[in-house]
């Protein structure tokens, strides 16, 4: 069975060739992403493997419907870069990782919280160059402080469970209510409003569907409390990054941390270091001395590429015994529909 794997890095290529010794596939790596210009490439390809960033609209499932392909195959949690509907539509079967490591995320988030906090990123570039002052770079303890967790699934659920660690209290927002953090005497779960005006720092972890898009957004903005903290390892588009930087312009906001951020698809995972970034949004978010972006990569440790890895290749495998996979891999338009918190 062929694979046409769009979008492929450096980083993943020796991950999914070590695995796919267990299974035989015909693997074939491509450097360009995943859209309607690129897919009538796939001709031969039964299954196409699809990254975050590919453009997965009507018009190209259209076209791998008419390649022959039958599977498309997410080695990601996410699934909001691809249209579902027509994907339905034409019987076409969409398959994701649902938890290849939530501890590499959370801990990554973590790491933002703490680096943005206590400004090591710009303490280490100071000492590189001889600067060994302290001025401008106090932070706070984050013991006794409350953190907002919005989303309490694999990755959330680890976050809040850190947070306690660190001596915070956590409020949480969840439509559903993880049994074992409502056992936690250092967590509470509450609405988005409550959470919103009461956190030192709030950390999404939710997908994005039409009920999240924009969660945190000018309304929610406005309930926080001046100098929140807001940490985001989820997706871009669950902040209007138009209204953080409005927040943070008005000295509402504290310090942002985004691993993610709403057009990262022309951006992200390239290096532009010789270009012109041409996107003013992240380009004005980029000039805040308390904003602290990194590029998409809160799931980039050995054990999740490893899941990652071994699940995708599992459900084409899946398919190619079957003609199914599992529903617990699958992704349907239900599924981009869920309302919000």
């Amino acid at each position: 069975m062929r694979i046409a794997f769009f979008d492929t890095h450096h980083f993943e290529k020796d991950v999914f060739q070590s695995a796919n010794e267990k299974y035989g596939f015909q693997i074939e790596f491509l450097d360009v992403r995943l859209s309607a210009k690129t897919a009538r490439i796939v001709e031969g390809a039964e299954v196409v493997c699809s990254f975050v960033n590919d453009k997965l609209n009507e018009e190209c499932i259209n076209v791998l419907k008419e390649m022959g392909v039958k599977l498309i195959a997410l080695r990601s949690a996410g699934f909001n870069h691809v249209d579902l509907t027509a994907a339905h539509k034409s019987n076409l079967i969409v398959t994701r990782v649902p938890g290849y490591s939530p501890y590499a995320v959370a801990e990554f988030g973590v790491g933002l919280l703490l680096t943005l906090n206590r400004k090591i990123h710009r303490a280490y570039f100071r000492v590189r160059e001889l600067n060994f002052s302290l001025d401008g770079l106090v932070g706070f303890d984050l013991h006794g402080k409350t953190v907002g967790v919005i989303g309490t699934g694999r990755i959330g659920k680890i976050f809040a469970q850190i947070m306690t660690s660190f001596g915070c209290r956590v409020l949480a927002v969840d439509l559903q209510k993880d049994s074992e953090l409502e056992k936690n005497p250092g967590i509470t779960y509450t609405d988005l409003q409550s959470l919103c005006r009461q956190s030192d720092v709030i950390s999404l972890h939710v997908p994005l569907t039409l009920g999240t898009h924009h969660i945190i957004g000018e309304k929610a903005l406005s309930e926080m409390k001046v100098g929140v903290f807001i940490i985001n390892t989820g997706r871009g588009a669950l902040i209007d990054a138009k209204a953080l930087i409005k927040g943070l312009k008005a000295e509402k906001i504290g310090g942002a941390a985004l691993d993610v951020y709403e057009e990262e698809e022309e951006v992200f995972f390239h290096d532009l270091s010789d270009k012109i970034l041409k996107d003013d949004t992240l380009a004005r978010l980029l000039t805040f001395p308390n904003v602290l972006i990194t590029s998409h990569q809160a799931f980039l440790t050995k054990e999740a590429l490893g899941n990652i890895a071994l699940t995708t290749l599992e459900s084409i495998d899946e398919f190619r015994k079957t003609g199914s996979v599992s529903r617990s891999k699958v992704v349907s338009p239900e599924d981009r529909i869920r309302t919000g918190l």
